[in-house]
């Protein structure tokens, strides 16, 4: 550790998940559930805190990052004496470190080493990077190295971060620091921001904040969608094998390529009836944050008096139908997921390629009453990409390189409404998942793709093709108007979300093309 600047640590190197999970519970760190999983709480921080989120401004990205309240620049001096102090900070610890790498292409493959301050941290980076066979640890380099200090707390004034909790980026140290936060979250979005610099800058290779899976015939689907909205769900499907439920790189090769070992799926209301198999992998070696259990283990996984945000991590081979390597080619349906809580966006629809890019520039879901503090009513919530927290490079960027990988593989785009019907938030239901599964698979069988125009209905306020039947689903749910049984109430909110679509899109008019604006609503008002 002394190259770390980390001085006379008790250093544990690559211990196995079992010796992590055990030193957690006898560190008192932590507690083992009824189903052998390790139970956490990671203290003050349940979820990203975007805000104290920064990128060393230099000369590798002062040209290149999209500077704003989502890439916050932070100065290359301040980090090097902020890094001095976490390094100091962990000299004389008990420490746990790990090799692994990201990216399971051998041709972008990304070696990282891991240094922890607790044990549980350890194990999830585990559980999450891709694990080297004994051969590739004799001699492995790291590329990246993550510093993972929760307990070491900043002084804003004089470390120059906004609050004590910090993570940071530094693409000429190749560093990802971390302080004041037990949030996991962070070591793996750490390396996922990074990646989604290093892919599209030097390899040419689209970094996309999105699920996989693959068929029998060898046909990929992706699955891009905010938190919530369905991607781990919806991948994890028993008749498909998973590539990945979170990060993926698209190469110039057009194959899609995990870059994770591992699983990181919310469990708020996870049911073994709903979810079989996400049900099934939380055993031991998997990971439980800031759940409720009885004396006896049971989780209850409706309890969310510390925080909606109730989150499990586990190695990917907790799946037993998963593809080997995490690897899939010739890409054929991209799935846009989201959880509109207006409930006025169709249930599935067909989008051509300008309201693709428009829809992927746009990022859309809601927030619902309840999730933060002050929501009382649904709120429009858009995140570029799909994934703006995690994008270093001006949104358009990526939009641009989608929509050109879309048009090379002929793919086709679907807009997925995993939310409301009959109503929004609070007087409609939550669209049923058989009903969700039965129109995907629909899409991924072709059935969809047969239809002629006919079949097809344009929205006359988004201007999306919603189909007017699918095997599985009944007739009246792929019409939101008519599960409204109000038109006038449908319309109104129909435009409300219309208009805050067009808002939104305002900043980055100046960057698209006309095409692409009108990919968006054309409609004004009712």
């Amino acid at each position: 550790m002394d190259q770390y600047g980390i001085k006379n640590a008790k250093v544990n190197y690559q211990l196995s998940s079992d010796e992590l999970h055990a030193e957690t519970i006898s560190k008192g760190l932590g507690v083992e559930s009824s189903s052998g999983a390790l139970a956490v709480n990671t203290g003050e921080f349940t979820g990203r805190s975007p805000l104290d989120r920064f990128i060393v401004k230099d000369d590798i990205t002062k040209d290149k990052v999209w500077w704003g309240n989502i890439n916050i620049a932070f100065d290359s001096d301040k980090f090097q004496k902020l890094y001095d102090k976490v390094a100091d900070y962990l000299s004389e610890k008990e420490i746990y470190v790990r090799d692994s790498y990201a990216c399971a292409d051998e041709n972008y493959k990304l070696n990282i080493r891991v240094i922890n301050e607790y044990p549980w941290s350890n194990m999830f980076a585990y559980n999450m990077f891709l694990r080297p066979t004994e051969d590739e640890l004799n001699d492995f380099s790291p590329e990246w190295t993550v510093v993972n200090a929760p307990g070491f707390m900043a002084d804003p004034e004089v470390d120059g971060t906004r609050q004590h909790n910090f993570a940071i980026l530094d693409f000429t140290r190749k560093i990802a620091l971390i302080g004041g936060t037990g949030y996991t979250g962070e070591i793996k979005k750490g390396i996922f921001s990074a990646l989604n610099f290093i892919l599209p800058v030097y390899k040419n290779t689209l970094p996309m904040h999105c699920s996989a899976n693959v068929g029998k015939d060898g046909d990929t689907a992706i699955f891009f969608g905010l938190s919530g909205t369905g991607k781990t769900t919806l991948s994890t499907d028993p008749n498909r094998s998973l590539i990945g439920d979170d990060e993926h790189g698209w190469t110039k090769e057009n194959t899609v390529f995990n870059f994770e070992g591992g699983c990181y799926a919310k469990v708020i209301n996870l049911s073994q009836e709903q979810e079989p198999e996400i049900f099934a992998a939380i055993k031991k070696g998997a990971i439980l944050e800031n759940v409720i259990m009885d004396d006896k283990g049971n989780v209850d996984f409706a309890d969310t008096s510390i925080t909606q945000n109730t989150r499990v991590s586990y190695p990917i081979y907790h799946i037993d139908n998963i593809r080997k390597p995490s690897i899939g080619k010739n890409p054929k349906n991209i799935f846009f997921l989201t959880a509109d809580a207006f409930g006025v966006l169709p249930p599935i629809s067909k989008l051509t390629p300008s309201q693709a890019a428009y829809h992927f520039i746009s990022g859309y879901t809601a927030k619902v009453a309840g999730t933060e503090a002050g929501v009382v009513e649904p709120v429009p919530s858009f995140s570029a990409c799909f994934g703006a927290p995690f994008m270093p490079l001006h949104p358009t960027e990526y939009a641009q390189m989608l929509s050109k990988k879309m048009k090379e593989a002929g793919v086709n785009v679907w807009l997925v409404n995993t939310g409301w019907t009959g109503g929004p938030y609070g007087v409609g239901t939550r669209m049923k998942l058989k009903y969700t599964r039965a129109m995907i698979n629909a899409a991924l069988n072709g059935d969809l793709n047969d239809y002629t125009y006919e079949d097809y209905h344009i929205h006359s306020v988004f201007g999306v093709a919603q189909p007017r039947t699918c095997p599985g689903v009944p007739t009246e749910v792929l019409s939101p108007r008519t599960t409204w049984n109000d038109d006038e109430a449908y319309y109104t909110m129909a435009f409300k979300l219309s208009n805050a679509f067009r808002e939104n899109f305002k900043k980055f008019e100046s960057y698209a093309s006309e095409e692409v604006r009108r990919g968006g609503p054309q409609r004004y008002s009712f």
